[in-house]
Parts: structure tokens; sequence; C-alpha cells
């Protein structure tokens, strides 16, 4: 039986993106993002979010998107689970992004093509080799150019 676990969110960026690059040469970036609604009271509530993306769009999120901005991202959920310093279990739940585009509504952009480069759809890092595990960045089609 397949699920489909997509969520799109739209919202302001929290943090400058942090672009780092695994072991293997994948690039990857994450940011944070808050989701601003009011309840049927009237009362405004947030709603924050961490948010990972993966390769070129990893490398093209960092170069165009800073603190403040406005976007649509769309994604998976991804629950990790890790061990704290004190041994006490901790997890969170993390939106892995497919596509992150500014949000048209209050703002204008100018886009600009990047080069296609092969593997990883533009991006100037190395591919990971085969075999590494199953990070996220292994998920995405290599095989086509992204226009």
């Amino acid at each position: 039986m397949a699920f489909d676990n997509t969520v799109t969110l739209v919202g302001n960026i929290t943090r400058d993106p942090e672009l780092r690059f695994t072991p293997g040469g994948a690039a990857v970036s994450s940011f944070g993002l808050a989701w601003n609604r009011k309840n049927r009271d009237g009362e405004e509530s947030v709603s924050f979010f961490d948010v990972t993306c993966w390769n070129s769009l990893a490398e093209n999120v960092a170069e165009s998107l800073s603190k403040g901005n406005r976007v649509v991202v769309y994604g998976r959920l991804d629950q990790r689970s890790w061990e704290n310093q004190e041994g006490e279990r901790r997890s969170k739940v993390e939106v892995i992004a497919d596509e992150v585009a500014p949000s048209l509504r209050w703002a204008t952009a100018e886009v600009t093509r990047n080069e296609f480069r092969g593997e990883g759809g533009g991006s100037t890092a190395p591919a990971p080799a085969a075999g590494q595990g199953s990070s996220p960045a292994s998920n995405y089609p290599t095989d086509e150019e992204p226009f």
C-alpha cells in the first residue's frame, strides 16, 4: 500500500539558509520557516518548521534566499530520532523540500536559469558515490535537465 506524504507550506524564512556539504560531497541546506495564521476567534498563532534541501536545490536556496523572504515549500515530512548527551531520547519532524520558490503575492522575483552540469541537476558538488546509504539526496532523479 502506497502513501503520499507531501506538504505545501507558505511562510517566512526565520534564519538565513545554511549551506553545508556531506562527506560524500552532496550539498545540504537548512532554514527555518514560520507560518502565521489567525484562529476563528481572531487570535494569531505561529507554527515553526525546519526545512532541509539537498543537491542543487540546496545551493540555489542558499544563494537566492535570506531571512524574511516569503517562500512556498513543497516536500515531504521526515522524522528523525537521536539520543542527547544526558541519554534522553529526542525526535524531530522536518520538511525535506522537493521545491522551494519565492512567494510572489507581495513581491517580485527575477529568475536566472543555471547551467545544467549533469549529476544533481546543476550542482557544482560531486554526486555521492553509489551505495553510500539511503540519504534523502539519493532519492532525487539525476538523469534529466531541470527545465
